[in-house]
């Protein structure tokens, strides 16, 4: 289609939205060329659709006269470049096109350098993602190595002399204190004192055996009072803060260890023990094993995250089993479904002071209390699930058949 067949009469104005003045100036328009122009072939013919302007900067018109102007992209795949170089006030200033020789070739899309240090390419050999064998976390040869020597020195202690044991009960006690205690001034600065700690907590012991459940509070509540007083002897400055550390740290390691003596003071004590001892060990290993084979679903991830639901399953049943046989066989007067009780009783009791002991160290940012076992960490590393265990077998042990 040419120019004669738009429709305008040869001395007429420009069409309304079609021919309007621009910033140069009125357009000039040139004659139709071809023959003469005849009005009525230009009804006959359709005229051109107007296409509106698009404001270059979002505003009906730019100039003073009135007349929109000529800017702007009319499809969305054309970007307008700016006349000036808005934050320098300057006329905006192209950038120059790079200049290849005859033999060089520019980078497109298709023609990239490559990168200088490429990472390489995976093994095709290899599967994508390999299984990882699961981990125990520790050195399991030192842990087992020094389980064993521990249960020789419990075992031989318990029965062939009672007071050795009350001994190894003491000497457990203050390690476990003085661990605990270092780590709270180490990681919050909180000073417990040691010495009276120490001195509370073996002679909480020695009273729960010698006078039983009254002496090993009346040795308790000496043991506190010590402990505000002899931080009186340094400055006020956080006084409040280091009893109440000393306070909680006489309750949490000698008190809760003294029901173990209280169980020895029984005709089978001996036995007592043991039971209180293997069930919690059977706990953990049950805990352990199933839950490292089948373990899933995360018991407490904010606490412990390697502790899962299966895994208690695992002490639970483990410990109803061997507390069935253990009152059976092992204590006096005991029944099968008395043991199943004291087993669930002693794995619930030992996951929460596995969790409470996990709380602790969580909070000082620490994995293990101590060094002083291999393959286990510390003293209190082992007490953990001990501790809280003791005086609910102690309990469940004199519901069950008596103190004698």
């Amino acid at each position: 289609m040419n120019d004669s067949s738009w429709g305008s009469p040869p001395h007429a104005g420009p069409p309304a939205g079609y021919w309007q003045p621009t910033d140069q100036g009125p357009v000039q328009r040139a004659d139709p060329a071809g023959p003469t122009y005849d009005a009525h072939d230009a009804q006959q013919t359709r005229p051109m659709p107007i296409v509106p302007d698009v404001p270059a900067h979002g505003g009906d018109q730019d100039d003073d006269r009135g007349a929109a102007r000529l800017s702007g992209p009319l499809f969305r795949d054309e970007t307008p470049q700016p006349p000036y170089d808005v934050r320098q006030s300057r006329p905006y200033d192209p950038p120059q096109a790079p200049s290849y020789g005859p033999y060089d070739m520019p980078q497109t899309s298709s023609h990239r350098t490559a990168p200088q240090n490429p990472e390489p390419m995976p093994d095709s050999s290899q599967p994508a993602s390999a299984p990882q064998k699961k981990s125990a976390g520790r050195d399991l040869s030192a842990a087992i190595g020094v389980g064993v020597g521990l249960g020789v020195v419990i075992v031989a202690s318990l029965f062939v002399v009672k007071a050795a044991f009350v001994g190894v009960i003491a000497v457990a006690v203050v390690v476990g204190v003085w661990e605990l205690t270092k780590r709270l001034e180490e990681r919050k600065g909180i000073k417990a004192p040691l010495v009276p700690l120490a001195l509370g907590g073996a002679a909480m012991v020695v009273s729960g055996y010698v006078r039983g459940a009254e002496g090993a509070w009346v040795a308790m509540a000496l043991t506190a009072l010590a402990v505000l007083v002899w931080r009186m002897t340094e400055p006020p400055e956080g006084y409040l803060r280091d009893v109440t550390a000393g306070v909680f740290a006489a309750f949490y390691v000698p008190f809760l260890a003294t029901f173990v003596a209280m169980m020895l003071t029984a005709d089978d004590g001996p036995r007592r023990v043991l039971t209180f001892l293997l069930l919690t060990v059977v706990s953990d290993t049950g805990a352990y094993a199933i839950g490292w084979r089948f373990g899933k679903h995360k018991l407490a991830p904010r606490i412990s995250p390697g502790k899962t639901r299966e895994g208690l399953l695992g002490a639970l049943s483990f410990a109803m089993v061997a507390g069935a046989l253990s009152m059976e066989f092992l204590i006096d007067d005991g029944t099968w479904w008395q043991g199943v009780v004291l087993g669930f009783a002693v794995a619930a009791s030992a996951t929460l002071g596995d969790l409470g002991e996990s709380m602790i160290k969580r909070d000082l940012g620490i994995k293990d209390m101590g060094t002083l076992l291999p393959g286990h960490g510390g003293i209190m590393d082992r007490l953990d699930s001990l501790l809280p265990t003791a005086p609910v077998v102690w309990l469940l042990m004199v519901i069950f058949v008596g103190s004698g």
